[in-house]
């Protein structure tokens, strides 16, 4: 997979009290890591931010991060993306600057960010907490959208079967941009993987900016980890009125997500699953009268 995985030699320590473990406790092999790597955005050749990811899909990550710091929500404020010249040690090309072009009438962020954004944090260097509650051109709780609950239900099995990366590292996020058919399926629109559960999620929004589909009207986002306060916010950004995650949400993330207008889905689980707000989307099974229940 190229530079998206590394191959590493390790020492396995096999501890299961066979035979052949007492025999040969230490074994020694290949194993597959997910690349981590510093990548710095540019905006008309100033840094913007260094934050660190898994490389891959890059331009995707630039735009949609920039779709959740506010500086755009259309595809046409951003004129270009291009990578920077920049080599390592031994003389090749390492890829890790990409240059944002905005048009002109786009506001620039006054300064940058001060500190460099982790795989594990979106928001780290941010000045205040204020600085987080940005405004949203897109309104999530004016979407109509209902979906039914086996189909969230599903969703984690179909993000978890598109999961490439994950299946020879087992290292890494996945969000996955959902959209709902009439007969209640769902169809997997955009998966994107990473180190950094908040890069995962940029790279989805980054490419529905870049396919001009801001605001993402009539979608389900799923990711693989937990529910955070960013997560939210950035689904909040690009219009999506349900995100779902595997794992718990935080109190701040239910607040922003009530807040927005956001259906927010955690422990998101084959037969079960939490609603913390915006219930009114979940469609319960039709009832003996014909009529489908929703979470009201």
């Amino acid at each position: 997979m190229g530079r998206v995985t590394q191959r590493r030699k390790v020492h396995k320590y096999v501890l299961d009290g066979s035979p052949q473990a007492l025999e040969f406790p230490v074994r020694h092999r290949e194993d597959v890591l997910a690349v981590e790597e510093p990548l710095e955005i540019r905006i008309d050749s100033l840094s913007f931010s260094v934050t660190m990811r898994t490389p891959g899909n890059d331009f995707d990550l630039v735009a949609g991060f920039l779709v959740s710091e506010g500086v755009i929500w259309n595809h046409e404020q951003l004129v270009s993306l291009r990578f920077c010249a920049g080599e390592d040690e031994n003389g090749v090309q390492t890829f890790n600057v990409v240059e944002a072009q905005l048009r002109p009438d786009v506001v620039r962020p006054a300064t940058g960010r001060n500190v460099y954004t982790s795989s594990s944090c979106g928001i780290c260097g941010t000045d205040s907490i204020e600085a987080v509650h940005k405004s949203s051109h897109f309104s999530p709780a004016e979407d109509p959208l209902v979906v039914p609950v086996a189909t969230l239900a599903g969703l984690p099995d179909q993000l978890r079967e598109a999961q490439a990366v994950f299946d020879v590292t087992g290292g890494v996020h996945a969000a996955g941009l959902f959209r709902t058919a009439e007969d209640g399926s769902a169809e997997l629109l955009c998966l994107r993987e990473d180190v950094g559960r908040h890069n995962a999620v940029d790279k989805v929004v980054g490419w529905a900016l870049r396919e001009g589909l801001l605001p993402l009207r009539g979608t389900v986002l799923q990711v693989s980890g937990r529910a955070s306060f960013e997560l939210v916010q950035k689904a909040a950004l690009a219009g999506i009125p349900v995100l779902a995650a595997v794992s718990a949400p935080s109190s701040l993330a239910v607040e922003l997500a009530e807040n927005s207008g956001i259906t927010l889905v955690g422990f998101s689980r084959r037969t079960s699953l939490n609603v913390y707000s915006g219930a009114h989307r979940v469609a319960m099974p039709a009832r003996e009268d014909g009529h489908a229940h929703t979470g009201g």
